[in-house]
């Protein structure tokens, strides 16, 4: 990542999960992704920060009002990304859309990614994750 106020941002996000403090990390989530700057950066690198929170190991099975915020800023960042065809975002909308208890979008977000993947590469670990993503939901 290029932007220092990005990787300040991050670190932040960082050092308060590692803290134990998940409440305060999911708000400075939820307020780097409200903020106009998030969406001034680089596509790769709002990606790479996308994935930090959505793809995150060990969340609870229902999110915390908080979480739920950070989950819906998400998708608002991700709805900007989506349009440019790349499978990995569709997952990410996915995920998110399967935190906040929409399954009916999200398996037509996975679907409509898998299609996107298949095309691309048949063989690819996405395509795989994907199948998998589409039969859960």
């Amino acid at each position: 990542m290029a932007n220092e106020a990005l990787v300040k941002s991050v670190k932040d996000i960082a050092a308060a999960s590692k803290a134990g403090d998940a409440e305060g990390a999911y708000r400075g989530y939820h307020q780097l992704f409200d903020s106009e700057a998030f969406a001034s950066y680089r596509v790769e690198d709002q990606r790479q920060v996308l994935r930090l929170m959505i793809l995150a190991k060990g969340l609870p099975p229902k999110p915390t009002p908080v979480m739920s915020q950070a989950y819906t800023s998400a998708m608002s960042c991700l709805t900007r990304i989506v349009p440019l065809g790349d499978a990995a975002d569709y997952e990410l909308l996915g995920v998110c859309q399967v935190m906040l208890g929409d399954e009916a979008s999200a398996s037509e977000t996975f679907r409509a990614g898998l299609a996107i993947e298949r095309a691309r590469d048949p063989q690819s670990k996405l395509c795989g994750t994907l199948m998998k993503r589409v039969s859960m939901v």
